[in-house]
């Protein structure tokens, strides 16, 4: 598919097919997540491939943050909670690196971080894959982080949710860049 073509019929997909996602296909995902532009070449980003039980085990982890974060909710919301990974056959989760000298800033490697994760997800339309970024209170909890291995400081960039669709639907309308740019001449 051209490139063009993957960016203007990405979607966000909230409905995944059962159908695993084969392995040949994840390992093209991150290699072109890990194609993006970064400064002074540190590749910042982390890439966490969740897949199979491992999912599971993500969801009792959230659903334990959810809980410490809301003491009092019933169990049927917890259960809702410890359900969100299981919404697709595999999860990427990215992170960014800690600037690791002086000369290299955060901001920096989070936007390098950031592209991997519109790589991925264009790269997943090119190959007649859905996918979803996700974020939330979940992308900050430390526990989360660390259960992933990333260390409580580590920017968890979002969870990129990835699967066959299980309704093919067109892309949205989306507005254009004019009003959103200025030409200096």
């Amino acid at each position: 598919m051209d490139a063009i073509v993957a960016i203007h019929s990405r979607k966000s997909v909230k409905q995944f097919s059962g159908r695993p996602v084969e392995r040949e296909k994840i390992e093209q995902l991150l290699d072109a997540g890990v194609q993006a532009p970064n400064h002074h070449k540190v590749r910042p980003w982390r890439l966490v491939v969740i897949s199979g039980t491992a999912r599971e085990r993500l969801g009792d982890v959230m659903a334990e943050a959810f809980h410490r974060r809301f003491p009092d909710l019933p169990p049927e919301a917890l259960q809702k909670e410890r359900a969100k990974p299981l919404r697709s056959p595999v999860i990427i989760a990215v992170g960014a690196d800690e600037p690791s000298e002086p000369k290299v800033l955060e901001i920096e490697n989070i936007c390098a971080a950031a592209a991997a994760c519109e790589n991925i997800l264009i790269a997943a339309e090119a190959l007649g894959l859905g996918g979803h970024w996700r974020t939330g209170d979940a992308a900050r909890d430390p526990d989360i982080k660390r259960f992933l291995g990333y260390s409580e400081k580590q920017p968890l960039i979002g969870f990129l949710y990835i699967g066959y669709q299980q309704v093919e639907t067109p892309p949205p309308a989306r507005p254009g860049y004019e009003d959103r740019t200025r030409w200096l001449d």
